[in-house]
């Protein structure tokens, strides 16, 4: 199951493209995981200062 950044609660820091191993996380107006590269791993939520990604 790959995480999933909620656009509403994203503030646009770039600490969950930091904190991802596979580089599956791209900008935009808010940040976006890509599914097909997600390993799950969590790091993201771990990292994100407001708990944007969630596991879906």
């Amino acid at each position: 199951m790959a995480y999933k950044i909620n656009a509403d609660e994203c503030i646009a820091c770039g600490a969950c493209a930091d904190g991802c191993p596979v580089e599956a996380i791209s900008a935009g107006d808010a940040y976006s995981i890509d599914a097909s590269k997600c390993i799950d791993c969590g790091a993201c939520a771990d990292t994100c200062p407001v708990g944007a990604p969630k596991a879906e």
